[in-house]
């Protein structure tokens, strides 16, 4: 059986997941830049629309732009695509952490948010810019394979959105809008399984290749199994 399509499977899937919150975004965009009528629900974000409209910016893109980082054939046969798209997926993926914790500190919280939801969210973006950073100063020391196990926790984080959306679901389908303590778990859920699939991904893929003395960070390569999961490497 032909399996030249399996490395695109992972890309994919990434991209179906960060579906449903991208086509949320774009909606809250339009309804920002338009004439929205003032509501309960947006209240907060037409009162101060530049962290939301940053959020939304930067996740849709870091979220989409980082799937084809998980593609073994981008890396090893572009890699100067590869460091490129790496080099704007940083800054997108900080824009979309700082932005949130912003939000989380100065919008007014929502009803249907338990209090123990911002200490929760809080966690997690700065959780997720910690990874980033960490992913940017493990390459700048050739360290490949942490580089690449921290900008792969980083995108699971900024991906909790997709998953959240498939935690909710049964909850909505059989018990309604969830709130409450009911709500800061399925949301502590979607980020949860995020990073323990991706733990599990990165313990389960051979090594990364090993820092070469003398030789730049910019010129090493891409993991020498073709079929492993790749997490995301996204810039030095």
């Amino acid at each position: 059986m032909d399996s030249a399509p399996r490395p695109w499977l992972v890309p994919t899937g990434l991209i179906l997941l960060s579906l449903v919150p991208v086509l949320a975004g774009a909606a809250r965009v339009a309804e920002l830049t338009g004439d929205a009528h003032v509501t309960p629900d947006n209240a907060r974000f037409l009162a101060s629309p530049a962290p939301v409209l940053v959020h939304i910016v930067g996740a849709t893109l870091y979220c989409l732009l980082g799937a084809f980082q998980f593609a073994p054939g981008l890396r090893r046969r572009r890699r100067g695509m590869h460091r490129t798209a790496g080099r704007l997926l940083v800054p997108l993926g900080l824009a979309a952490a700082l932005s949130g914790l912003w939000m989380t500190l100065t919008y007014p919280r929502p009803p249907i948010d338990d209090v123990l939801l911002t200490p929760v969210r809080l966690l997690f973006g700065a959780a997720m810019a910690a990874c980033l950073v960490l992913g940017v100063t493990a390459i700048r020391r050739r360290d490949i394979a942490s580089h690449r196990a921290w900008m792969a926790r980083g995108y699971a984080i900024g991906l909790g959105a997709g998953t959240q959306v498939l935690t909710h679901l049964p909850w909505m389908l059989l018990v309604g809008q969830p709130s409450g303590h009911a709500r800061v778990l399925l949301m502590l859920a979607g980020w949860v399984i995020n990073l323990a699939v991706t733990e599990w991904a990165l313990r389960r893929r051979p090594a990364g290749p090993a820092a070469v003395p003398g030789r730049s960070a910019s010129s090493a390569g891409g993991p020498a199994h073709p079929r492993a999961a790749a997490p995301v490497e996204a810039a030095r």
